[in-house]
């Protein structure tokens, strides 16, 4: 049975085209996803990813215990604090990725995507056998809200947001007289704020940011210009750039690695060895030099010999070109600049490596 958030009917009523996405019946958009897109990079929009999981973790163990199950350092995140993490199996192959909150000296939420709650869970339950620790999944107790766009500080202070917050801090707070948990965290590359609110609040929440949002030009966006937006910033997307049979270091993800974490953690042999000596393959941003889409799990070929595969594929409504991810073989001769081929629909389509984010991002608050 497909799951529906609290804000669904909500959707429904703003004539959004809904569709299954990791299980849950998604609003994918409610008009034009360049529209939707571009309101993001020039206003403000709204989200909502209540289909993520949040997992809170705690008691006496609860540092040691993650610090045990990802491959950043937890004992040096303070309050209020956020870390973008990878949760590793033993061989260093990517179970998920995740942000970790920390809310109190033994307390921390953890940050989920939709469709591997479950897998997260049990990887968490199997590994905390030797920790006093308490996993809690309440996912299904919260609605999270995205208000993402370079106008969204704004209209988060016209709702009663007081405190001051750099990217990756979260502070309890008041919005349109509701507490809430709010971060300055996102995944379209713009500043903005994700709103963890109780689910018996989230409608009237989501009313509230629209109305409020209106002189600022406010929409509500759905998975397409989300997917866009990400892609244009070179953000993963588990299940397409991420997997089991991934490390982070092979996923370019090596800057959020620590390379002097004394603790043990589940992949580490692996993923130390792969910062010292490289990797096979290695993911690159590639523009297409025609109008034909790269999409997911088209070969990538160079001098007529297979070199790799796309993750993520799709338009830039920025930049008015077609961009993608792909793993390619990790070869000096394959490099920003290099021109490669794409094949589709059985003919070799030209692109050229580029540097990723493929725009540039404006998501780095600091205060």
């Amino acid at each position: 049975m497909t799951k529906e958030t609290f804000l669904h009917d909500k959707h429904v009523q703003l004539g959004a085209k809904m569709v299954d996405f990791a299980g849950w019946s998604m609003p994918v958009q409610y008009a034009s996803i360049i529209e939707e897109h571009k309101t993001v990079r020039e206003k403000v929009g709204l989200f909502d990813v209540s289909h993520m999981g949040e997992v809170f973790v705690s008691g006496k163990d609860s540092m040691e215990f993650l610090n045990k199950i990802v491959p950043q350092n937890i004992e040096k995140l303070n309050y209020e604090k956020a870390v973008y993490c990878q949760l590793p199996n033993t061989k260093g192959g990517l179970i998920d990725d995740l942000i970790i909150y920390k809310l109190g000296i033994l307390e921390y939420l953890v940050i989920c995507n939709a469709s591997r709650i479950d897998e997260d869970l049990n990887w968490m339950v199997r590994n905390s056998k030797n920790f006093d620790v308490k996993i809690d999944n309440r996912s299904h107790e919260f609605s999270l809200l995205a208000v993402q766009g370079p106008l969204a500080d704004t209209l988060m202070r016209k709702m009663g947001l007081t405190t001051q917050q750099e990217s990756f801090t979260i502070k309890t707070a008041k919005i349109a007289g509701v507490k809430v948990l709010i971060s300055r965290t996102g995944y379209t590359g713009e500043d903005g704020y994700e709103i963890l609110v109780e689910n018996r609040h989230s409608e009237y929440l989501w009313d509230k940011i629209l109305e409020n949002g209106r002189e600022f030009g406010i929409k509500p966006i759905g998975l397409g210009a989300r997917d866009t937006l990400r892609l244009e910033a070179a953000l993963h997307l588990y299940g397409n750039d991420l997997d089991e049979n991934t490390t982070p270091v092979e996923a370019g993800l090596s800057w959020s690695i620590p390379k002097d974490k004394e603790a043990d953690y589940n992949g580490k042999q692996v993923i130390i060895e792969q910062l010292k000596n490289g990797t096979s393959k290695k993911l690159v941003g590639l523009k297409m030099l025609d109008k034909s889409i790269a999409r997911h799990e088209y070969e990538v070929y160079k001098n007529g010999e297979k070199i790799g595969i796309i993750t993520s594929g799709g338009p830039s409504p920025i930049l008015g070109a077609n961009i993608a991810l792909a793993y390619v073989k990790n070869d000096k001769e394959i490099c920003t600049g290099s021109i490669v081929q794409v094949m589709i629909r059985e003919k070799l389509h030209d692109a050229e490596i580029v540097k990723r984010p493929f725009v540039e991002k404006r998501n780095k608050i600091k205060l």
